[in-house]
């Protein structure tokens, strides 16, 4: 049984999950070479760190996603 995150037959709802995995790709994987899977899981366990706390992104008004929520609350 494999859970799904998106609701049934709204395929819109992957687009932010894509979003992000292409933007990792391209600031993060293609950039570097991974050795080994456990090198390439920490790798992306800090980008996930630093795109919620320290990347700042133009159409959350200059604010990590982190800074735009607790402004939000």
């Amino acid at each position: 049984l494999t859970h799904s995150m998106s609701r049934v037959g709204r395929c819109i709802d992957n687009g932010p999950m894509e979003s992000f995995w292409g933007t990792l790709k391209s600031e993060k994987y293609y950039l570097h070479k991974y050795e080994t899977f456990e090198e390439l899981s920490k790798d992306i366990d800090h980008y996930i760190y630093f795109y919620n706390n320290e990347r700042y992104q133009e159409k959350l008004n200059g604010l990590s996603p982190v800074e735009y929520r607790s402004k939000a609350a």
